[in-house]
């Protein structure tokens, strides 16, 4: 492991392949402002008069533009490469953000709901900024996958997912250090903030081959491998491929996938690093995963209809599902979490330190978000490479966060103590988007990667719409009816000369965790049978890794 790193470190496109990866980061930073929908979705139910329901159904929209989209970035990837996603994602924030702000701006004037017209344009912009990230992060995680060896790839796909994870922090702590309570300057800093690094990454995001054709060692009966767009594979006594196929190989190796690589009899167009020694290994047998047609780095090539007849995608898909779906629903509604702990244990409402707090869980949200991503990754790659377990037993430590963090949730009954909560659910769904893609390459292949990663996206609009949904109806049954809303008019009668504010909307429920407890209830107990399916997930792993070796073996 160490000569691969040492012969890495020293090649002369190093400088590239960090540019790479920052300008990934960057882009990432930019793309994940669907986290941030908690910091002003308050604010904009209370200006057009939206219910909880409603806007869980805007929210959701940012989340189906996310996670739909994803199978149709994927391919563009793998067979463009980043440069059209970029420009999209950049068009696809700015109007979106923009449109979101334009309405807020104009409010409803003297109608008493919104009117359905502009509810589906809400949900239309929100949808297009989910569109536009999920664009910006498929071009940077491919990006990177693609320019450094599975040694590295958790650890550095991580860092690019963090900086996802981490967008929601750095926009919150920009839009309130320079615009503190406006919600339209924010959404403001939302359009452009997002759209121009999406520019930028057009000049600094590219594809960095991992071994140059030019100054490679081959190995003798191995042939260099060529990278970029279109790149057509021939070797000695092979056809050629067509070039989108080309254009999807990976173009990687590594220190311990050599033992595993194989070929078919004859020369291979494929390139290692200058080991003590060169072995050829005679083809294994097929398992789970048929790699009787399989990357050039000896990883399966499962996609399209294969993949949908391939049971371990559906656990894949089931456990990322209620994970990612338990995830979506805290984050959607954090904002009003907050609002309804502080107005059940502050007698007195006061609307601009309750936002303050609202602020607070989405920054420490995202913080967690950005850790687990981070740590995930760490974790993923020492349990892989030193303690030789296969990467699906990080599943386990990701179901057992969402569980300790929905058994948290719970038991909190103050604003003051709900960071715990929040910063557990960040750690989790970081956690989950951290460790999933490399799960996904190890299991699937790289080859057709985000095309992949976009049909297991599906999962979170399945989990996500049927919790949020479930949580905002929860919430929307508590609030108070028309008789109890008189005498919490009389309440706020009888504070008024106390404070200059009542309470922001007639619609939202205040009743502290009574408003969504049952919802809390639901998610645990579906992070219990994620923590199950997360351990059979290791063991079917574990036993497919150690059927691999006994066939490299024979």
């Amino acid at each position: 492991m160490e000569w691969v790193n040492a012969k890495f470190s020293a090649r002369p496109d190093n400088i590239s392949r960090i540019v790479t990866l920052l300008g990934s980061v960057v882009v990432a930073l930019s793309s994940g402002t669907n986290y941030i929908y908690s910091a002003y979705a308050p604010q904009l139910g209370a200006r057009l008069r939206v219910s909880h329901t409603q806007l869980n159904i805007i929210g959701l929209g940012g989340n189906m533009g996310v996670y739909t989209s994803g199978p149709v970035w994927g391919r563009i990837v793998d067979r463009k490469g980043p440069r059209i996603p970029l420009i999209g994602a950049s068009i696809c924030l700015f109007v979106g953000y923009l449109g979101i702000k334009q309405m807020y701006d104009d409010g409803i004037g003297d109608g008493a709901t919104i009117s359905p017209l502009h509810l589906v344009l809400l949900v239309m912009c929100s949808f297009m900024t989910g569109l536009g990230g999920n664009a910006g992060l498929g071009a940077a995680m491919n990006t990177t996958a693609k320019s450094f060896p599975a040694s590295a790839r958790a650890t550095t796909t991580g860092l690019v997912l963090s900086g996802f994870g981490l967008s929601a922090f750095w926009f919150s702590l920009l839009a309130h250090t320079l615009f503190p309570g406006d919600t339209s300057a924010f959404l403001l800093i939302l359009a452009l903030g997002t759209a121009i690094p999406m520019l930028i990454g057009l000049f600094i995001i590219k594809p960095v081959p991992l071994y140059p054709t030019s100054s490679s060692v081959t190995v003798e009966g191995y042939d260099p491998i060529p990278s970029g767009d279109g790149i057509i594979f021939v070797g000695e006594g092979q056809v050629a491929v067509d070039p989108e196929a080309g254009a999807e190989a990976e173009t990687e190796a590594e220190a311990d996938s050599a033992p595993l690589l194989s070929h078919e009899q004859g020369p291979s167009s494929y390139q290692v690093p200058v080991p003590p020694s060169a072995v050829e290994l005679n083809p294994p047998v097929n398992l789970d995963y048929d790699r009787s047609v399989g990357d050039k780095d000896g990883l399966p090539d499962i996609h399209g209809k294969r993949l949908w007849r391939t049971p371990d995608f559906y656990l894949v898909f089931i456990i990322m599902a209620i994970c990612s779906g338990t995830g979506l629903m805290y984050i959607n509604n954090v904002g009003s979490i907050a609002q309804a702990l502080y107005a059940k244990t502050h007698a007195v409402y006061d609307d601009v330190e309750a936002s303050k707090w609202q602020a607070a869980q989405v920054s420490i949200l995202s913080l967690g978000n950005f850790a687990g991503r981070v740590l995930i990754g760490l974790i993923s790659d020492f349990a892989h490479t030193r303690l030789h377990l296969p990467r699906a037993y990080c599943l386990c430590i990701v179901s057992l966060l969402f569980i300790v963090s929905q058994a948290s949730a719970i038991i909190v009954s103050s604003v003051e103590t709900l960071w715990v909560a929040t910063l557990l659910l960040g750690l989790a769904y970081g956690s989950l988007f951290g460790s999933c893609p490399t799960i996904m390459i190890e299991w699937f292949g790289m080859a057709h990667f985000s095309e992949n990663w976009g049909f297991v996206s599906f999962s979170p609009v399945l989990g996500g719409n049927l919790l949020s949904l479930m949580f905002g109806r929860y919430l929307d049954a508590h609030a108070p009816s028309q008789d109890t809303r008189s005498s919490l008019g009389m309440r706020v009668v009888s504070l008024i000369s106390l404070v200059s504010r009542e309470l922001p909307s007639e619609h939202q429920c205040f009743d502290g965790k009574a408003c969504y407890l049952g919802s809390l209830q639901v998610t645990l107990v579906a992070c219990i049978v994620s923590l199950g399916l997360s351990l059979w997930a290791g063991i079917r792993d574990g036993q497919r890794v150690k059927a691999r070796n006994v066939s490299t073996r024979g």
